[in-house]
């Protein structure tokens, strides 16, 4: 009985490694997606600051946050590839249309969101220095968006 119940005691334990080891290995391959989704939203985010409603004139902060938001979109491509990880071509097209004021405010939102995910920490020593310029790009073109966002409330 004791042999019988030692052998459980093995099997078991073999399959729980197993399938720990398993989920563990997988989780590796999916440690920071964090790039993957802040290209998403900084690819969006510039769709929205290239692509808004109102007037066709764009301002000079506009022009900013397009300028740095193409910079981090560079950036992040980077250092996705440095982390190993499939980055796509990038063809966007928000479904919505907005405004202007709303396109500036959506975008705002987008780039919010990619500086969080960019922020996370980075493990990867060599990706560090290009999570720096990424936030600082994302930095930015979050300020010259919210200039811009001021500027159109305020009829400017």
């Amino acid at each position: 009985m004791l042999i019988r119940h030692s052998k459980f005691l093995v099997a078991t334990t073999l399959v729980l490694a197993a399938v720990l080891g398993s989920s563990a290995a997988q989780a590796e391959g999916d440690q920071h997606p964090a790039y993957l989704h802040a290209l998403s939203d900084l690819r969006l985010a510039h769709w929205n600051l290239t692509h808004r409603g109102g007037d066709a004139a764009v301002s000079e902060q506009e022009s900013i946050a397009v300028a740095e938001t193409e910079r981090a979109i560079r950036e992040a491509t980077r250092a996705a590839e440095l982390d190993a990880k499939p980055v796509g071509a990038g063809n966007v097209h928000e479904d919505t249309q907005f405004d202007r004021a709303g396109a500036l405010h959506h975008a705002e939102d987008l780039l919010a969101q990619a500086r969080r995910d960019v922020a996370e920490r980075e493990d990867n020593p060599r990706v560090r220095e290009l999570q720096g310029r990424i936030v600082e790009h994302v930095d930015r073109a979050l300020e010259a968006t919210r200039h811009a966002i001021f500027d159109v409330e305020h009829h400017r």
